[in-house]
């Protein structure tokens, strides 16, 4: 899942790879029902053991070791801590919405390469794109936009959707 919000605490960030809905042509990981199970019990508690867990859905910590480590290396899914950006010092974020011209996947790998947007996807309807983006103040804010989402190749117009409170934010939806 993304971190909607939600910068990674865990050393320096590394963009995470741009992921495209699959159209038939990228394989998809079947997940069986332990495999489900692993995934709930870790969006419970993500520090979890894997002894645990393997209790909990009748495995060795071994097989769930492996199986971890197969969805994680097939893109399934990240275990990452989730923080929460004002307490780290970013008072702004905010949502933008950007119409381009061109290959919009082009420009969605541009916005996704910017060190403060955390979320990007493509999208039908008043927008191409939507981005989210985690700033210190106003200043910085400005500045992102004005220098570095609108001087992105193919973007023709952004319309800024400023976050004031956060009401609601899980990630423990589950497999359904």
């Amino acid at each position: 899942m993304h971190n909607r919000g939600m910068p990674n605490s865990a050393g320096p960030q590394t963009p995470a790879p741009l992921r495209t809905a699959n159209n038939g042509s990228i394989p998809v990981m079947q997940l069986d029902d332990l495999s489900k199970a692993i995934i709930e019990k870790l969006q419970q508690d993500g520090r979890r053991s894997y002894a645990g867990i393997g209790k909990a859905v009748g495995l060795s910590e071994a097989a769930v070791r492996q199986r971890v480590q197969r969805m994680v290396d097939a893109g399934v899914m990240q275990i990452v801590a989730v923080t929460d950006p004002m307490q780290l010092g970013f008072a702004r974020q905010a949502m933008i919405g950007i119409k381009c011209t061109g290959d919009t996947l082009k420009v969605a790998e541009k916005l996704a390469a910017i060190d403060a947007v955390d979320y990007v996807v493509l999208t039908a309807g008043s927008f191409d794109a939507i981005v989210e983006v985690v700033c210190e103040n106003d200043d910085g804010l400005l500045e992102l936009l004005n220098t570095r989402i609108r001087e992105v190749p193919g973007v023709i117009a952004t319309e800024t959707l400023v976050y004031l409170k956060l009401v609601k934010q899980q990630y423990n939806w589950g497999t359904r």
